[in-house]
């Protein structure tokens, strides 16, 4: 009976504990909510309901193991950890931007964890088995097999491309994990980080207040990049989210640009515009409320940002199920690992960032630009349960492209590179073959 007791008061002290917590949490958010008008109040009755759910859970599992539990997430890794030469291109409004090269032969390693890990659930090592781990890019095919694929299309004599990646909106370059593991040391890859994202500077035109941020500024701000990392030679684009909207906006300002130096492209779960009507998984009833409230919303919550992210961090354990429900379409099939390392991505832009980007998506219309693109070679890939980005606006965006290959992955969400990496992975060396005989070709003919 005395250890019955025992846990029976163990038991009450934790949930007292938890609901002290979640308390704290929605206090957090109410003082926001107060500074917000009615549309953080809205958010105040999500955050109070979370907290409630997480309450729940800390009755149920104990703070020591999901201590534990979070600890060897974060170890686990190496998710992220890849690095190149790094360099900085500077935009229009002097934000400095950053970027790093892989050169091929660089010595592959770092720790890099192989794809067919990550959908397994297991993981890589340092050292040496980090290194053999980062080449294999392609589970059961392994390292060999994405070389002898690049090595025999790119040609001893050949000018291989240059591949550029860019991220999404709330990511960094490093959610390019594993493509990068997959292409490293092979060919030539330039990863950079969006301004006000990542490694990169605050944008300077948002900091003053003189120029909003436009799905345009981030092409140019991409044109910068290439021109201070790509200054010569064949180019494939890859862009994922709000990277392929980047990408798109290259296209529309620069179609001389992209005509003589781009010859593939890759748009990964992203859109040509209509997001506006996307209902992000909510109620038919709650879609026209939502886009009318969110931009609002954002930009009370990013002019008190202090307060928000310190409710953010108090209360990070309830945006956990609602990333993972944004990001994955099978959240429970996914490596806890790498959804953790989705949450770090996301965890890391700043409130103010997030406010500052978003009304750009509502105008973003970029469907005219493709046709930039449609005599190359491209790859157009979605998620079947993509709830930010649809599978239907990537089948629209591959009918605009008559060379596109389209692979829309079921099962899938968002972070598609991320949740079916090997697939993602296959299909980019596909494509890097595919320009690499369209850049012989286009050199034969000038010769």
């Amino acid at each position: 009976m005395s250890d019955s007791r025992a846990v029976e008061a163990e038991a009450a002290a934790a949930a007292a504990k938890a609901l002290e917590t979640a308390a704290d949490s929605v206090s957090n958010w109410a003082r926001a909510g107060r500074h917000a008008g009615i549309a953080g109040a809205a958010i105040g009755v999500i955050a109070a309901g979370a907290a409630a759910g997480v309450a729940i859970e800390r009755m149920t599992v104990g703070r020591g193991m999901r201590r534990r539990a979070r600890l060897a997430l974060d170890a686990e890794g190496p998710y992220g950890t890849l690095r190149g030469t790094s360099g900085s291109a500077i935009a229009e409004d002097g934000t400095e931007l950053y970027y790093e090269v892989d050169e091929p032969g660089d010595a592959p390693g770092n720790g890099g964890k192989t794809a067919k890990a990550a959908k397994n659930g297991k993981g890589g090592k340092d050292g040496k088995d980090g290194a053999r781990a980062a080449l294999d890019g392609q589970g059961a095919q392994g390292a060999q097999g994405v070389r002898k694929r690049l090595l025999a299309a790119l040609g001893r004599r050949s000018v291989a491309p240059t591949v550029v990646f860019s991220h999404g909106y709330c990511l960094s370059q490093d959610s390019w994990h594993f493509q990068r593991a997959a292409l490293r040391g092979i060919v030539r890859t330039v990863h950079w980080d969006q301004r006000s994202h990542g490694r990169s500077a605050r944008g300077h035109g948002q900091i003053d207040g003189t120029d909003p941020v436009t799905i345009e500024l981030l092409g140019r701000d991409l044109k910068a990049v290439l021109d201070a990392a790509v200054p010569e030679g064949p180019i494939v684009l890859v862009g994922h989210s709000m990277g392929g909207m980047t990408v798109m906006a290259l296209a529309d300002q620069f179609p001389e640009y992209v005509a003589e130096r781009v010859v593939g492209v890759a748009l990964i779960g992203t859109s040509a515009g209509k997001l506006s009507e996307v209902a992000f998984g909510l109620p038919s009833m709650g879609v026209k409320a939502f886009h009318a409230v969110a931009p609002g919303l954002l930009r009370a919550l990013g002019s008190q940002s202090e307060i928000v992210e310190r409710g953010r961090r108090a209360t990070a354990d309830l945006f956990a199920g609602l990333i993972k429900r944004y990001s994955f379409g099978t959240p429970e099939n996914v490596d806890p690992g790498v959804a953790r390392f989705a949450e770090r991505l996301i965890e890391a832009t700043p409130i103010d960032v997030v406010a500052e980007f978003y009304p750009a998506f509502a105008v973003h219309d970029k469907t005219e630009a493709l046709v930039a693109y449609d005599a190359k070679p491209a790859l157009v890939i979605a998620g079947e349960k993509d709830l930010i980005t649809p599978a239907d606006h990537s089948r629209t965006i591959a009918e605009r492209l008559p060379h596109a290959d389209l692979l829309c992955i079921p099962g899938a969400g968002h972070l598609v590179m991320l949740e079916r990496p090997e697939l993602v992975n296959d299909q980019l060396v596909s494509l890097v073959e595919r320009a690499s005989a369209t850049a012989r070709s286009s050199r034969s003919a000038r010769a």
